[in-house]
């Protein structure tokens, strides 16, 4: 839908929202009225270079065509069914995603939320029912991020964090260890932990790769108790830090496995894979979704999974990651520059502030996110080459620069 067709104007659009929708979001000033490749345009044509690809989901670009033609081609045959009769689209998705990253079965959601809340239903009902009733108690990482709903918040490590206050009580049985501390980790299971749950590079957390003695030291360690490894590549998986899933870089298999967002090609789905005796703890009626599997969103799926395949937007992923990072460690200001892959985060000192950053950026025509105070992460589409790259990096400098005048003002 196109701004000039509808008879109001950017500002008519804002008040619109400002009076029918309930807002938790920061908005930009911005109007995102088309997307191609790399880009966002507003409603006069401006591009904006686009490096946050709707929060590392569009990382085949935006509107892939080979994604629309597939929805397109779908929505004329059926749109929705539900999960009763089979449909093709949600079968050979399964057999796609299952051979390609080594796992024996799928379970289809909706969201990166909904698939963390899956997985920990499945690894709580595993334990319940192999070691007995008290085996539900997980571990996960302090600072880590698993989404919205009670059993994913509940997970997510961050007490005090707004996505925790005011909600009451989180969902027991969970403690929370600090990242790539193997023997905190350790300490803090117990007789009844069935599973340590973590990501494999803490994204909302401010960009801080597992390192592979940790990871593959929660792995030997779970083997050793009989627990669940439980590995949330909702923001890392399908290619975004340099290998298909983030958890091969370390030579490492998960029990169960999350994805979301890059899975879809920007549309919704989300899914667990899980090994085969694992996966035998979701029966008839243990587990569902209306819209899980949904026929049109695994066709996209299917789509934007062969296509990053294809054309190895890993490697790209990998090569971009290495070159672009290179150059953010000579910019002004800097303290850190962390990543796997396109999967970024740049620290800044004292001086200069995310959210600010992320506004000038907006300002030169450049989408980035803020996390924290200080550190600004960078998503794009796994296409981009070195003229984005560049591009990028000279957008950042002159933000950065025009802040630090600021502040010396």
């Amino acid at each position: 839908m196109k701004l000039k067709d509808t008879g109001l104007t950017f500002e008519d659009i804002k008040a619109k929202v400002n009076k029918y929708m309930i807002e938790t979001y920061e908005r930009f000033d911005f109007l995102a009225e088309t997307a191609k490749d790399q880009y966002m345009y507003d409603e006069n044509g401006t591009p904006y270079l686009d490096f946050y690809a709707g929060i590392a989901v569009n990382s085949a670009g935006n509107c892939n065509e080979k994604v629309v033609a597939a929805i397109i081609d779908q929505c004329q045959d059926i749109m929705q069914t539900f999960n009763y009769p089979y449909t093709i689209p949600q079968a050979l998705l399964a057999e796609k995603v299952c051979e390609t990253i080594g796992m024996d079965k799928i379970f289809f959601q909706n969201s990166g939320t909904e698939a963390n809340e899956a997985m920990i239903k499945m690894a709580r009902k595993y334990g319940i029912e192999h070691y007995g009733p008290n085996r539900y108690h997980i571990v996960t990482a302090k600072n880590g991020f698993h989404g919205r709903t009670f059993g994913a918040m509940s997970a997510t490590g961050q007490p005090g964090n707004a996505c925790q206050v005011g909600f009451g009580p989180m969902t027991y049985g969970f403690s929370y260890a600090p990242y790539n501390d193997l023997e905190a980790f350790k300490d803090a299971c117990n007789e009844n932990t069935i599973a340590i749950m973590v990501e494999p590079v803490q994204g909302e957390g401010g960009v801080h790769p597992a390192t592979k003695e940790f990871l593959t030291g929660l792995r030997e360690f779970c083997d050793e108790k009989g627990m669940l490894l439980l590995i949330d590549e909702v923001q890392t998986g399908w290619c975004r830090t340099g290998a298909v899933m983030s958890y091969m870089n370390y030579g490492v298999k998960p029990d169960i496995v999350s994805m979301a967002k890059a899975l879809g090609g920007g549309m919704p789905i989300g899914a667990i894979c899980a090994t085969e005796e694992v996966s035998k703890a979701f029966d008839m009626g243990s587990h569902g979704t209306t819209f899980g599997g949904h026929p049109v969103c695994c066709a996209a799926a299917l789509a934007e999974v062969n296509e990053l395949l294809d054309c190895d937007l890993a490697g790209n992923a990998k090569k971009m990651g290495d070159y672009i990072c290179a150059k953010l460690e000579k910019l002004p200001h800097v303290v850190e520059v962390r990543h796997q892959g396109l999967l970024i985060g740049v620290e800044f000192d004292e001086t200069i502030g995310s959210t600010d950053l992320k506004h000038e950026c907006l300002h030169r025509h450049l989408l980035t996110t803020a996390i924290g105070q200080h550190i600004l992460r960078l998503i794009p589409p796994l296409i981009i080459d070195e003229k984005d790259c560049n591009k990028a990096v000279e957008i950042i400098e002159e933000s950065v620069i025009a802040l630090g005048k600021g502040a010396a003002d």
